[in-house]
């Protein structure tokens, strides 16, 4: 088994978008590669987590991009392998764990990095593409925002860093490495998901993007600009480092403006 470290990325199985081949989950994967850029300047490699299948393809893609070891919590398909990280995550205590926002097969509801931080009493960062720094108590993260701005945060650990789109492209998977790294495989409590066996599947149906009308006697770049740009946004207010006062009143006119409250 790993030695505890500082740092750890939580990984599933993807799902190829039009094979439907298992494959690695291409937001977890920029998840470990910013972990494993921040590896260069801590010098301490980060623990990688795969709960599932101990057979699964994606293992040893994840492998392939530079990891010596992974650890698989070994839990059945019917098995809640949230509750299954949390236990693991919570008993390792890391200072710094990394996953993507959501799965890309199965409920893919996004809950998991909530319920991990929920058991490690950490703070949640949705949205980060890079790591600037990281000390014993405190790091530096960058956030992207609409419109590709970025915005530097410091925050107090432990934490859950939820890769963003937006992130770096992760590195390709090489063979070699892929073979010769050392998967662990652990035994764990069984949680079975009782509520989910209830449930019936079926494949979603993509929903048609309504577009803005323009008129016939309308140029071809002006209809190409309706059916693929996105609408502008207004109405907003940008504040730069406002005093938790100021805050708190502007998210208070705003909930009154919007008949929340």
């Amino acid at each position: 088994m790993q030695a505890n470290s500082s740092v750890m990325v939580l990984v599933s199985c993807g799902q190829h978008p039009l094979s439907g081949r298992a494959r690695r989950a291409e937001s977890d994967a920029k998840a470990l590669e910013l972990a494993l850029k921040l590896e260069e300047g801590l010098g301490e490699a980060p623990a990688v987590i795969f709960a599932g299948d101990p057979d699964s393809l994606a293992i040893r893609e994840y492998l392939g991009m530079g990891v010596k070891q992974l650890d698989v919590l070994k839990v059945s398909q019917d098995a809640d392998a949230s509750l299954a990280l949390a236990d693991h995550v919570s008993a390792r205590k890391p200072n710094i764990v990394m996953c993507g926002a959501r799965a890309e097969r199965g409920e893919s509801s996004g809950m998991v990095p909530y319920l991990v931080a929920q058991s490690l009493s950490a703070t949640v960062v949705p949205d980060v593409v890079d790591v600037l720094t990281q000390t014993e108590t405190h790091a530096e993260v960058l956030q992207a925002l609409s419109g590709g701005q970025r915005r530097r945060l410091r925050i107090t650990l432990p934490a859950v860093l939820l890769a963003s789109g937006a992130a770096p492209e992760p590195r390709q998977s090489a063979f070699t490495k892929a073979r010769d790294g050392i998967v662990n495989v652990l035994q764990v409590a069984a949680h079975k998901d009782e509520l989910a066996q209830t449930w019936q599947w079926q494949v979603a149906k993509k929903k048609p993007k309504r577009v803005k009308t323009v008129a016939a006697s309308a140029s071809g770049r002006d209809r190409f600009l309706a059916a693929t740009a996105a609408p502008a946004s207004s109405g907003g207010q940008v504040m730069n480092n406002p005093s938790p006062q100021d805050a708190a009143e502007a998210i208070l006119v705003l909930l009154k403006k919007e008949g929340v409250i």
